[in-house]
């Protein structure tokens, strides 16, 4: 059993075994090619098929969503490209995958990606027992948990042991929580999915995704669609992003800390509504998300009277951008329905609460409302 704490851990995932005058954590591996002769057998041939930049990143990631059993990690060029690669290794023409309509927009894209390959798509929100009617025949179940935009949060260790009877396959895209507050695997989930582009290396530089699973078999499908379709991130984006993890708790922690007090705040004002943040003991997620949360994560969700309203109180904030994406050191916030693929009202705004001192925020914030309220 490992008792090394998530800070220990953040800081010393994946480094290699250390040797005399060399770095604690090499550089970046440039290359298209490797010195190869004889049998190719390996470990590093050929630039698409893996890097040693890569190596590093994936032990990293594969330490911190399971610190206590063995899986395989594997690193992608973006969030979407992880996605993308689970369920097209995964599914085929005729098979039943059940999707939530309420996650990531992207998401409403794969499924007409899906439906064009002959995949039947069945439907369900997240944080109801509706997808419990949908998993017969289905051969893989995906859960966003907490949703995106919306804050839902489902029983994930409950729908893996119904999609496990049923005989589907479960992955979990974690990326709002990350493996510091939440840990699919561990609930039983055949694959934890995110985009790193998110909280994990949560400075908004760089474009990553991942897919953990503790199957080798289920590994080995995914690198193979890795290989196949070349969605393969770049040397510096994955040595950037391990080098982002180092101050990965401490910048978890922060954020949360944070949301959490925005929340409080905006918990007592008339002129939001509709206010979620998993984290709010009055939330209507905070029973399950406090069963299986480590932490609650960095996103606030509420409303505002009106689209004319939301763009005021986005235009007076100072300390926050106005940006999509969200999980970075430097708060961002939106008005969602810009977008038009969430169904959400005109007013709703998404809160990516950053690392920010909190008095400081919360004077921006509290200005940025009260002026918008005029």
């Amino acid at each position: 059993m490992s008792t090394t704490g998530d800070g220990t851990r953040s800081v010393r995932a994946g480094l290699p075994t250390p040797e005399q005058y060399e770095p604690t954590l090499p550089g970046p591996v440039f290359a298209a090619h490797f010195h190869l002769s004889g049998d190719p057998v390996g470990p590093y041939t050929y630039g698409r098929d893996d890097n040693p930049t890569w190596t590093h990143l994936e032990r990293a990631i594969s330490e911190l969503e399971a610190p206590d059993e063995p899986v395989g990690t594997t690193v992608f060029a973006s969030g979407m490209a992880a996605v993308s690669a689970v369920l097209l290794s995964q599914v085929r023409t005729g098979d039943v995958v059940v999707l939530p309509d309420d996650g990531y927009q992207a998401l409403s894209l794969v499924r007409e990606q899906l439906e064009a390959y002959g995949v039947e798509v069945r439907t369900a929100p997240t944080g109801t027992d509706s997808v419990l009617g949908l998993l017969d025949g289905a051969k893989l179940l995906w859960i966003e948990t907490p949703s995106n935009p919306g804050l839902d949060v489902c029983d994930v260790r409950g729908l893996v042991e119904a999609a496990h009877r049923a005989g589907a396959l479960v992955a979990v895209d974690n990326t709002l929580a990350t493996p510091l507050g939440q840990r699919p695997l561990e609930l039983g989930a055949d694959f934890s999915v995110a985009s790193d582009t998110k909280g994990l290396t949560g400075h908004g530089d760089i474009l990553l995704g991942h897919v953990s699973c503790g199957d080798p078999g289920l590994t080995d499908e995914v690198r193979r669609w890795r290989k196949i379709v070349g969605a393969i991130p770049g040397p510096m984006e994955a040595w950037l992003a391990h080098r982002s993890l180092a101050t990965l708790h401490l910048r978890i922690d922060r954020q949360c800390a944070n949301a959490l007090a925005l929340a409080e705040i905006l918990a007592e004002r008339s002129d939001v509504a509709g206010l979620r943040y998993p984290g709010l003991p009055g939330d209507p997620s905070y029973a399950t998300a406090a069963r299986q949360m480590r932490r609650f994560g960095s996103v606030v969700s509420f409303r505002l009277a009106d689209k004319a309203t939301a763009e005021r109180f986005l235009a007076e904030l100072r300390l926050v951008d106005d940006a999509t994406s969200f999980g970075g050191v430097r708060s961002t916030a939106e008005r969602r329905g810009r977008w038009g693929g969430d169904a959400v009202p005109e007013g709703f705004i998404r809160f990516s609460v950053g690392a920010e001192d909190l008095d400081d925020l919360l004077a921006d914030v509290e200005h940025a409302l009260d002026a918008s309220a005029r």
